[in-house]
């Protein structure tokens, strides 16, 4: 065969070797497009009500909502909720969404509020006691728990609404991170209601709901009453998700998820046990 013949059936094979290559490519495209996204969720793995690693919690089953609504694989990084958990996780790159933040929390970007809630009093049933108020007399005699965060409890919202009522020898604190070796450290203040250890406990309203109706004796739950707040020191919040604050467009996405799924959201949160106020969800106020 010529040369002038080889050329053109060389150039044919190169054509053919090169529109080979393309459709792999497009084939790859497609199948990578095909495959689904992946929703990466910041979480710690022992924090219920909120989260644990075996998805027991209500944010985990707000996740799984997320990600059949989105159309996206779930999966998590466990990190404890202590403090540098946003560093060490979303501002890390780690995972994309914090599930619960207050609205006001400045270290991420939040979605609209998806839950508002409150401090509550927790009591046992059998006492008859039904406190909602901080300006209520029973509190000066009565055994009082609280939460802790640090060392102490002075940094804690009803703490400083107990102090500036001269309320102060009487309290007992509970650390909130408990003991972490143990599951859901957070339960420890309000089994001690129900061991007679204190007679009320003053709690963020999901830890309380939560384990009041898992407690071993019958328990109230008591929303503080919207009279009784104070200026400047907030008893009530507005909690959304948390992504990062150069994410605006997934803020959004997950805003409208959070719109349409309005009603399954709320159905969620009062299978357990989480007080809700203020179904407006106005912004955080004192």
């Amino acid at each position: 065969m010529s040369s002038g013949c080889k050329q053109p059936l060389l150039l044919l094979a190169l054509v053919v070797v090169a529109l080979a290559a393309m459709d792999m490519h497009v084939m790859r495209a497609r199948s990578a497009v095909a495959q689904p996204e992946t929703l990466r969720v910041c979480a710690d793995p022992n924090n219920l009500p909120f989260s644990n690693e075996r998805g027991e919690g209500f944010e985990n089953r707000l996740a799984e909502l997320l990600a059949r609504d989105l159309h996206r694989q779930l999966t998590y990084t466990w990190w404890p909720q202590r403090r540098g958990f946003i560093r060490n996780t979303l501002d890390a790159g780690r995972c994309d969404i914090v599930i619960g933040v207050p609205i006001s929390y400045q270290l991420v970007r939040t979605t609209a509020p998806y839950y508002r809630s409150s401090y509550v009093f927790v009591t046992r049933r059998a006492d008859g006691l039904r406190i909602d108020s901080f300006d209520d007399e029973r509190l000066r005699s009565l055994r009082i728990g609280l939460h802790t965060i640090g060392d102490d409890y002075s940094n804690v919202p009803p703490a400083e609404a107990l102090a500036r009522r001269g309320i102060a020898r009487n309290v007992r604190g509970y650390p909130i991170y408990g003991d972490y070796s143990q599951a859901a450290p957070a339960r420890g203040l309000i089994d001690a209601v129900a061991r007679d250890e204190i007679d009320v406990a003053i709690a963020w309203g999901p830890i309380a709901g939560y384990f009041a109706d898992r407690a071993a004796v019958p328990l109230n739950v008591s929303v503080l009453s919207a009279q009784d707040q104070e200026p400047q020191l907030a008893m009530r919040y507005s909690i959304g998700m948390g992504v990062r604050r150069d994410n605006p467009q997934f803020s959004a996405q997950l805003g409208r998820v959070i719109d349409r799924r309005r009603a399954d959201i709320r159905e969620l949160l009062a299978s357990y046990g989480v007080p809700l106020v203020d179904t407006a969800l106005a912004k955080d106020s004192p």
